[in-house]
C-alpha cells in the first residue's frame, strides 16, 4: 500500500508526458466540476448546492496539493467573468459579496482536507466523516466571518448557517459512503500493491 497515496495518486500514468497531461487534465476537470456543481442548487431563499461537496470530495480523491490548484483555477475563472459562482455569478465583486469567505475558506478546506486524504483518513468511515466535518467548519468559520461583517452575527448564524446544516449531513454521510467504497475498489483491482 502506498503511504500519502490518494486515489488520483494511483491512477497517474509514468511516463513523463502523460502525467504531465494528466495533471492538467485534473486540474482543468476538478476547476469545472466545482463550477458545474455550484450551478446545483436545491431550495428558495436558501439555495443548498453540491459546491462543498464537490470541493472536500476533490480534496480527498485529488490530495492537497491539486486540490489548491483546481481551487485557484476555480476562482480565477469566476474573478475572470466566466459564470461559474454560486448562481451564476462571476467577477471580482463575488469576493465582496455574502459569499466571499466561503470561496476564501474553499481553498483552506481543500488544503487541510487533501492532507488528511493524504494521511489516510478518506479510507474508513468515521475517519471521513471527521474529515469532511472538519473541512465543512473551516468553510463555515470563513464564510461566517465575513457574513457577520456584512450583516451581523446574529443574520448569518440564522441565514446562513442553520439552514444549510441539514444538507451539509447528508453530504457527509453521502462522501462517508463512496470514499471507502472506492478504496476497497482499489484495493480488489491490485492498484494499490502496485503502485501504480
Amino acid at each position: 500500500m502506498l503511504v500519502n497515496a490518494t486515489v488520483a495518486d494511483l491512477l497517474r500514468p509514468n511516463q513523463r508526458i502523460s502525467a504531465v497531461t494528466y495533471e492538467a487534465a485534473l486540474i482543468i476537470a476538478g476547476s469545472l466540476i466545482i463550477a458545474l456543481s455550484a450551478q446545483i442548487a436545491v431550495g428558495y431563499s436558501v439555495p443548498i448546492t453540491a459546491q462543498t461537496f464537490a470541493v472536500l470530495m476533490i480534496a480527498a480523491l485529488f490530495g492537497a496539493r491539486r486540490a489548491i490548484a483546481c481551487l485557484l483555477a476555480y476562482l480565477s475563472e469566476g474573478a475572470a467573468g466566466l459564470p461559474f459562482f454560486a448562481q451564476g455569478k462571476a467577477g471580482p465583486a463575488a469576493f465582496a459579496g455574502p459569499t466571499g469567505g466561503y470561496l476564501i475558506g474553499f481553498v483552506v478546506a481543500a488544503l487541510v482536507v487533501g492532507l488528511l486524504a493524504q494521511k489516510g483518513w478518506d479510507r474508513k468511515f468515521w475517519t471521513t466523516v471527521a474529515a469532511m466535518i472538519i473541512g465543512n467548519l473551516i468553510i463555515y468559520a470563513f464564510g461566517l466571518t465575513w457574513l457577520a461583517v456584512l450583516v451581523g452575527p446574529k443574520a448569518a448564524l440564522t441565514g446562513w448557517l442553520l439552514p444549510f446544516i441539514p444538507g451539509d449531513v447528508l453530504k457527509i454521510i453521502l462522501a462517508a459512503s463512496m470514499l471507502p467504497s472506492a478504496w476497497k475498489l482499489i484495493g480488489r483491482s491490485g492498484l494499490r500493491d502496485t503502485g501504480k
